[in-house]
């Protein structure tokens, strides 16, 4: 049998996949997408975007029960979690369809079934030969990841089933307190459901600055989560309608026990053994800054390679591998200016440097730090303890990072990301103009705060 052909094969349409499949489409490209599951990939249907949206109900939730500070008097909601399931089915299911239109609309074949490597640019897909012309993108995502001692499986479950939950339960043990486990700890607590999150690292997401971990589990300490930090949990079993753990010499049990420890490159069944792919020292594929693997026509993208797994990492560097492809000259990725989110409550947003990580590199650091307090809008909206910190050098005046905490961190970032990557500095931000009354007005206090003359503080 022939092989069927196009110019460029696609496995897998999360963010990386589908956002490479539309960029190779509009260089004029031949295109096939093959997806094992449903469109979209992990990040629509299971992870990123069924999170934000029990996220946001879990906000509004908060929202209702603050209303008496702004002078609006109103009983304790209740949360119909049936009702917050089917939005969140009816978020996903509009931006998967917002998806499948798009790839329709580019003229993107879109083939359904288990992908695998047959050697140099071929693919099998379940049985159905397929070969790419210019090249292979290799976009497959990431798995859920157990602790050492414990397996998914009855009560115990991964972030995934945990956003998937059908009713409310009584009780919710957390392991590990990275971005994914904070926000579920988060949800959850605020829906009045009691939550134990564990960290074996000394503080809650513990990637972040200390500055903005500290404020984070003091906002969790008040949606009442019981923070354990510094400690290992153990003895994990799934019994028939609850989990069961210990850690240090306590015991504890929980309706359901989530493990939020991490996720590993989704390669088992892909065929990179056949294909000839050399992996790093992390067991991820290795590429250059073009997405190029060592063998010639396969790239690979997001969870699959090196750097943050973020979803929009993956798309970018699904259009730098199609931009590669069509001969162009993209530029590589600088993985330390990408924005990190966090949806908890309160919100984290940062790129770059932390304090101590700029001190250990031997800068001459500068540090801004501004409460959301110190600015009108914080006390108008009734958020005064969110906080903006940036990290800076005093010699060139460099924004090394930033971080933030509080409401809108996530957006409040990108701004100090812009003026990184334009090549800009503390010194002009400071200098920048911004509304008054916004919370936007904190980033421009603390970038004179390292700048050294601070006006509201």
């Amino acid at each position: 049998m022939a092989k069927e052909s196009f110019d460029c094969i696609i496995i897998g349409s999360g963010p990386g996949g589908y956002v490479a499949a539309i960029r190779a489409a509009q260089l004029a490209m031949s295109v096939a997408v093959v997806e094992q599951d449903k469109i979209g990939g992990r990040c629509l249907n299971y992870a990123c975007i069924p999170a934000k949206a029990v996220l946001r109900s879990a906000d509004i939730v908060s929202e209702i029960r603050e209303a008496g500070e702004f002078g609006i008097t109103v009983g304790e909601p209740k949360v119909d979690f049936g009702a917050v399931s089917a939005r969140r089915e009816e978020v996903i299911g509009t931006l998967v369809g917002g998806v499948e239109m798009l790839l329709k609309k580019n003229k993107v074949e879109l083939i359904t079934g288990t992908a695998t490597l047959t050697g140099g640019k071929s693919v099998s897909v379940d049985g159905r030969e397929l070969e790419a012309t210019k090249a292979i993108i290799l976009a497959a995502g990431s798995v859920a990841r157990a602790i050492p001692g414990a397996s998914f499986g009855g009560t115990v479950i991964d972030t995934a089933q945990a956003w998937a939950l059908d009713a409310l339960p009584k009780k919710l043990a957390v392991v590990g307190s990275g971005p994914s486990g904070c926000e579920l700890a988060s949800a959850y607590a605020r829906f009045g459901v009691e939550v134990e999150l564990f960290e074996a690292l000394d503080r809650v997401l513990p990637g972040e600055d200390k500055d903005i971990s500290r404020l984070v589990e003091r906002g969790f300490t008040k949606q009442g989560i019981t923070v354990h930090t510094s400690t290992l949990i153990g003895d994990i079993k799934a019994e028939k309608s609850s989990a069961s753990y210990s850690y240090g010499e306590e015991k504890g049990e929980a309706d359901w026990l989530v493990i939020a420890a991490g996720r590993g490159a989704d390669v088992e069944g892909l065929g990179i053994g056949a294909a000839g792919l050399d992996l790093d020292e992390h067991g991820l594929i290795a590429v250059d800054g073009h997405q190029r693997t060592s063998a010639e026509g396969i790239y690979a993208i997001g969870d699959l390679v090196h750097g943050p797994a973020l979803a929009h990492k993956a798309s970018e560097e699904g259009i730098i591998a199609a931009d590669a492809i069509a001969g162009e000259n993209p530029t590589p990725l600088d993985y330390i200016d990408i924005p990190r989110a966090t949806f908890c409550a309160p919100n984290v947003a940062s790129f770059g440097l932390t304090e101590e990580q700029a001190k250990e590199q031997g800068f001459d650091v500068t540090v801004g730090k501004v409460p959301y307090g110190a600015v009108g809008a914080g006390t108008l909206y009734g958020d005064r303890g969110g906080l903006v910190k940036i990290v800076g050098d005093k010699k060139y005046g460099e924004l090394l990072g930033a971080h933030i905490v509080g409401a809108k961190a996530t957006e409040l970032i990108q701004e100090l990301v812009n003026a990184k990557l334009l090549e800009g500095g503390y010194p002009e931000v400071a200098r920048f103009i911004h509304g008054h009354p916004t919370m936007s007005e904190a980033v421009l206090e603390a970038a004179r705060a390292a700048d050294g003359w601070l006006i509201h503080g």
